[in-house]
């Protein structure tokens, strides 16, 4: 028998172990220290939940089967006297659970530590409610000195005389789009990704069209104690204008990148929107399968994220970016308003993203409110900063940051313009600046926040706590990517290519990058292992790169261990290695292993990349299993370089 088949026994009688035990009341016999990590910390002072994320892991029993999944959802909700039953598999590939009742403090911790105590469960973490990071204001005056003023504009006059973000689509993952004829002309198409019917107010739940239907609050307390009664705020409408409103048609503002086009993926509506909508929209986005949902047909290689909330970066978040950024996409998100360290707001500290803190028109950190008590995060993990005005210390509001509006206070009314002020204003800058580069230059989205850290200016104002590198400067960063000379960039170019930053950097079927002692890593403790489930099964690993147009070689290598129950000579599981270009096409199949290549050892693989110079290419791992019989592919210690 397998090395395969053999931990799948013991994890079988293991997990029916577990549920013999809870059977009989001895659930309190599970361990106090979690296998799993609860996400504890994100559960805030005084907030309810009833929706949680469960990361099953993948090879266990409950992570492949619905049934063993509801006994386990049911021995934890016995121990807190909830019932909970599971809502649908997310796109990162965790579990929306919901309890009969609403948890709180230390009711909410029990239950996640609970589900995390149990030997089959990755993570669990609460179905947090996020919010857009804007603070609007009623007065409006047409004048964008965010763009060209010079002691804080973002310098973009020079950079629209050679860039104007043709060809490149952005997502405003956001509260969906509105009628706007400065901005119909760019809008593509989009998803209404909120499953909630009270938050979404169109009765129907995901549908395939992004309209906002407002988002406002008719009562205090609506959303959670304390929340004020509020008008619409039309927010994805004025971060949609800010990256690309139509330019050149003698009215109302220009974008950042006036020939990018748009795509809307609605999360926010009533009261925020929840994690669990927001991941499964962030893969959308960027190309990705989400169950029930039609394919983007008009992937974006830029995603807007003007929202976020408080806490860690949970797993969730984290896998659903991590899958857009190993499909080519560059994530840009908001900093966060609430004057403290970005450290302490998912997004901005997830990794891979581009975090941006606002600047205010003398280009000190925005302050929003004249208390103090809400102003542009800071910190470590910011990278850059842009303009994302004030409009409190203006009676006219015109130290904000002007763009396409509405003027419906709950409903859509019609077309306006308006000044707001956040992070969420500073953000769609950078990512309009992203789709201006995109247009001129294939970039992987670590080439991307490179050359924007690189090419910024000192920041004209103060910024205690630290806003990143500078302030972005769009005439010397389009500027940078004019060919022509230079040194190529040698090296590795893959992100995290022996896997010890778990999938940092990859895009990856759950389970697949794991520290499973199975098959140890060739070096430090993490791999990825494809297949080995000895039933019908596909993953997938890929990452994308840029190969500079100037190198003399590229070569692609990688250790690879094949161990396989198959015997014979004939072909029955495989692995291909394959290489894609920007749309996804395959651009060459490099090797075809299988079952018949099977070894003790790991082996380097390599590959003359160089005739793909000049290319952004997806190196992409499929490994696909029959019906009978395990074979696992393990992959360790990849590179890609270059000279």
């Amino acid at each position: 028998m397998s090395m395969r088949n053999i931990r799948r026994l013991v994890l079988v009688s293991a997990v029916a172990s577990c549920l013999v035990a809870a059977a009989h009341g001895t659930v309190q016999a599970q361990p106090e220290a979690p296998s799993g990590r609860a996400f504890t910390e994100n559960v805030a002072a005084g907030a309810e939940y009833q929706q949680y994320i469960v990361g099953f892991k993948p090879r266990s029993e409950a992570g492949r089967s619905a049934s063993v999944r509801a006994r386990a959802l049911r021995a934890a909700g016995e121990r807190h006297g909830v019932s909970v039953e599971e809502v649908r598999q997310l796109a990162v590939g965790g579990h929306l659970v919901r309890t009969d009742k609403k948890l709180s403090g230390d009711q909410a911790r029990g239950f996640l530590r609970s589900l995390a105590a149990r030997g089959e469960v990755e993570y669990v973490e609460p179905d947090v409610r996020l919010y857009s990071t804007a603070t609007p204001n009623d007065t409006q005056y047409n004048d964008q000195w965010h763009y060209w003023e010079s002691n804080a504009g973002m310098r973009l006059p020079k950079a629209w005389d050679t860039a104007d973000g043709a060809g490149v689509t952005v997502a405003v993952v956001d509260t969906g789009r509105t009628t706007h004829s400065d901005l119909d002309g760019n809008t593509i198409g989009g998803y209404d990704f909120i499953s909630d019917t009270f938050v979404s107010r169109d009765g129907n739940g995901r549908d395939s069209n992004p309209q906002d239907e407002g988002d406002w609050s008719p009562a205090e307390n609506e959303c959670h104690q304390g929340s004020p009664r509020s008008n619409s705020s039309w927010h994805g409408t004025h971060v949609a204008g800010t990256i690309a409103a139509v330019s050149g048609n003698a009215k109302g503002v220009a974008g950042v990148a006036p020939k990018a086009k748009l795509v809307h993926a609605r999360v926010l509506g009533r009261c925020g929107g929840s994690l669990s909508d927001i991941a499964d929209a962030v893969i959308w986005a960027a190309g990705g399968t989400v169950s029930g949902v039609p394919a983007n047909p008009n992937p974006a290689k830029v995603i807007n994220m003007s929202l976020g909330g408080g806490g860690t970066c949970s797993s969730t978040y984290q896998n659903a970016i991590n899958s857009a950024i190993g499909r080519g996409s560059t994530v840009v998100v908001a900093a966060g308003n609430s004057n403290q360290n970005a450290s302490n707001s998912q997004p901005a500290n997830c990794n891979n993203v581009v975090t941006v803190a606002a600047l205010d028109r003398e280009g000190n950190r925005s302050v929003f409110r004249s208390d103090g008590s809400f102003a542009s995060n800071y910190g470590t993990v910011v990278d850059i900063a842009a303009p994302g005005g004030e409009t409190w210390t203006a009676t006219d509001g015109s130290n904000g940051i002007l763009s396409t509006l509405n003027t419906g206070t709950t409903t859509p009314g019609s077309e306006t313009y308006k000044y707001y002020q956040g992070t969420s204003m500073a953000a769609p800058h950078v990512a309009g600046l992203v789709a201006l580069m995109l247009g001129e230059k294939s970039l992987s989205p670590s080439a991307v926040e490179s050359t924007l850290k690189q090419n910024v200016r000192p920041i004209p104002g103060t910024c205690s706590g630290g806003c990143g590198a500078g302030l972005v400067d769009a005439e010397k960063t389009i500027a940078s990517l004019g060919g022509g000379g230079g040194t190529p960039p040698t090296g590795q170019l893959l992100a995290n290519p022996g896997f010890e930053s778990g999938d940092t950097g990859w895009a990856s079927t759950s389970g697949v990058i794991t520290t499973d002692a199975t098959y140890p890593a060739r070096t430090g403790s993490w791999k990825a292992w494809l297949n080995g489930y000895g039933q019908s099964h596909t993953d997938t690993l890929s990452q994308t790169a840029t190969i500079p147009a100037t190198a003399t070689a590229a070569t692609l290598s990688f250790h690879l261990r094949i161990d396989s129950a198959e015997t014979g000579t004939v072909v029955y599981d495989s692995l291909k290695v394959q290489l894609l270009d920007s749309t996804g096409a395959v651009l060459a199949t490099l090797a075809t292993y299988s079952n018949v290549n099977e070894g003790t050892a790991y082996v380097q693989r390599s590959f003359d990349l160089k005739a793909h110079a000049g290319k952004t290419v997806t190196i992409r791992f499929t490994g696909t299993e029959d019906s009978n019989l395990q074979t696992s592919f393990v992959i360790d210690d990849t590179s890609l370089t270059t000279s």
